[in-house]
């Protein structure tokens, strides 16, 4: 397997269940006495004893036993399902994200270190089925964003974009129009790729087709590809519309079965569904795409090198349920990677980790205002317990700067990349 080997592979530990729950019980009553946040058991203790303190967020057990249950069995899966299930709630006047704020600041330190030692008894391995390939590919894609185009277009702008938006930094993000952030967000990438008149541009991942359509604008002669047909077809119609077919190709093809030569090679927020282990099959491939002088510009999501190491073997609730296959590289990772494997090189890292907390912010509202609708599509009360935690989970992980997102740029080393 040709993947960064800064750490070594290690075979999962057998560990007894009742071992592995008296773990995580410690784990977790260690925490609740660390994080500035109040567990409240039914009988209205506090998990981690004490009175509490005014002003803080509490958090509801509703049902401990079966919560305590689902942690034993995998802490970074059950608390998710926990509340997918109704085991636990924001109190009455605590908002979600500021629930899980407090553990997003701390996510390195809350464990005390004598038990962090013990990441190995209560982590899983990453399952197999979850791995890339061209077949598990088109799967994991699915499992997201075949959903429904109806559900996505509920809860985002016109626009249609699902990343971050890039609002103006010298006025307040909240009195800020998203879609005109998401627009800006597009251009600024497209800037980056230097997209103009005549290029020749591959989008990898079209989304619902906004980033091709503003290339398109600007007279880009645009090949799109996405491994979802839902995407594809209403980015299609979105294109039409547009009166821009002449302009953009939509393929339902994987990146890796391109050919051609293009002059700008844009990835907003892929590279997280490619997989560690593919990471230089993607690099690759725009390398080998890309004319001479030709530029890469990739908007990833990010986190800390060290956290990366961390957590790059062990399986969390977001790839369960959310993006199964997915991986949030390093800036070194994406660095390391290309510079192994290609002949590109970054030189550009633009980041606004903040920008995303506000856009996951209107998202989550949106979705919460747009339940109804969504319901009558099919979705039940789990779903959108769901959905609600990972909007907000993600939101905290901004806002606490435990991830961040960037827009990276590439040129080939040597003359050939331009300024």
């Amino acid at each position: 397997m040709t993947t960064l080997t800064t750490a070594p592979t290690r075979l999962p530990v057998a560990v007894p269940s009742g071992l592995r729950a008296g773990v995580a019980r410690r784990i977790l009553r260690a925490v609740a006495g660390r994080v500035p946040v109040d567990v409240r058991l039914p009988d209205g203790s506090l998990l981690a004893g004490g009175a509490g303190e005014p002003g803080r967020p509490v958090l509801e057990l509703v049902r401990p036993e079966a919560f305590f249950r689902r942690v034993s069995e995998h802490p970074k899966i059950g608390i998710g399902e926990g509340y997918m299930a109704g085991d636990w709630r924001p109190a009455a006047g605590t908002d979600l994200a500021e629930v899980l704020l407090p553990f997003a600041e701390r996510m390195t330190t809350a464990v005390p270190p004598a038990l962090a030692r013990l990441r190995r008894v209560v982590d899983r391995p990453i399952p197999r089925a979850q791995r890339n390939s061209l077949e598990g590919s088109r799967r994991n894609i699915e499992a997201h964003y075949d959903l429904s185009n109806d559900l996505f277009a509920a809860f985002l702008d016109e626009t249609m974009s699902y990343s971050s938006a890039l609002f103006e930094e010298s006025l307040p993000f909240h009195d800020q129009d998203l879609a005109l952030a998401q627009v800006r967000k597009v251009h600024a990438i497209l800037d980056l790729a230097h997209v103009g008149a005549g290029s020749r541009v591959l989008e990898i991942g079209t989304g619902w087709g906004t980033l091709a359509i503003e290339a398109a604008r600007r007279g880009a002669e645009v090949t799109t590809v996405t491994l979802s047909r839902e995407q594809a077809d209403l980015a299609q119609g979105r294109v039409e519309a547009a009166g821009l077919a002449h302009l953009v190709d939509i393929r339902l093809q994987d990146y890796r079965e391109v050919s051609g030569t293009y002059d700008a090679v844009v990835s907003v927020e892929m590279i997280e569904a490619v997989g560690e282990e593919y990471w230089p099959t993607y690099f690759e491939a725009i390398d080998r795409l890309l004319a001479p002088g030709g530029v890469a510009a990739v908007q990833a999501i990010l986190m800390a090198h060290d956290r990366y190491l961390a957590t790059r073997r062990s399986y969390g609730w977001i790839q369960k349920h959310i993006f199964p296959g997915g991986m949030i590289p390093s800036v070194q990772a994406i660095t390391t990677t290309a510079d192994k494997h290609t002949r590109l090189r970054v030189d550009r890292v633009h980041a606004f980790g903040p920008h995303y907390a506000e856009t996951l912010r209107r998202w989550r509202y949106a979705f919460d205002a747009a339940w109804p609708e969504i319901n009558r599509l099919g979705f039940d009360e789990t779903f959108r317990r769901k959905w609600e935690f990972y909007l907000a989970y993600c939101e905290a992980g901004f806002d606490s700067g435990y991830l961040d997102v960037a827009q990276v740029r590439l040129t080939r080393r040597g003359r050939e990349g331009r300024a």
